[in-house]
């Protein structure tokens, strides 16, 4: 059962990073807990090896080189909105009428979508918070040791990336990565969809196994 803490925690430390990379630019704060944690960086490799992470001040650094990559790729030339990828007419659905909306509201999630800056809930980055969400609420189910909660949250979870992230996120990843001008960017887009398709194995596992157990 050690085993499983340490895995619902990874997941947690995992989301909460790759979230916070896709909502809103890089600061300090962000730039050193990324640094100070040598397995984070290790998960950046090209980053970690990239001469001006080292050369540069943080300020310039941030200013003329990640935070313009940023506005770049999610901002101004691409679209990191579901709803873009999964409508016919390739419109953002911003409305109440958005499905993932009422998902959020049944399980208490709630979107402050101007201090995130995005225009629409179904954005790549407030769906992996959500994802966050559900590993934090996971990880406390275990603690409580309550099964069939636990159990309840990895199909929640199960579920929400096969019929949301997994269905257009790749999509969206991939032109990232293609498209991005730092090596944090390049490599925080292949971790992302790395870590999406490798966690819906991980949880398909655990409905299966754990959950099979667990009832």
């Amino acid at each position: 059962m050690d085993e499983l803490k340490l895995e619902l925690q990874n997941r947690i430390a995992i989301y909460g990073l790759i979230s916070r990379l896709m909502l809103v630019e890089v600061d300090d704060k962000f730039l050193d807990t990324l640094e100070k944690d040598e397995a984070l960086l290790d998960l950046f490799p090209n980053y970690k090896a990239w001469d001006k992470r080292t050369t540069l001040s943080r300020k310039e650094l941030v200013d003329e080189h990640l935070n313009v990559d940023f506005t770049s790729l999610f901002l101004m030339h691409l679209v990191p909105y579901e709803s873009f990828y999964t409508r016919d007419d390739q419109m953002i659905e911003s409305g109440g009428d958005n499905e993932i909306l009422d998902l959020y509201n049944e399980l208490d999630f709630k979107v402050q979508l101007e201090k995130a800056r995005v225009v629409s809930p179904d954005h790549i980055g407030v769906e992996l918070e959500f994802m966050y969400m559900l590993s934090v609420a996971a990880l406390k189910a275990f603690s409580a040791d309550d099964k069939d909660s636990l159990c309840e949250l990895f199909q929640v979870q199960r579920a929400f990336l096969k019929e949301h992230l997994l269905n257009w996120g790749p999509m969206f990843l991939i032109n990232a990565k293609r498209e991005s001008r730092t090596a944090l960017y390049h490599d925080g887009a292949e971790l992302t969809l790395e870590f999406i398709l490798s966690d819906f194995e991980y949880i398909s596992e655990k409905v299966t196994n754990y959950c099979g157990n667990a009832l």
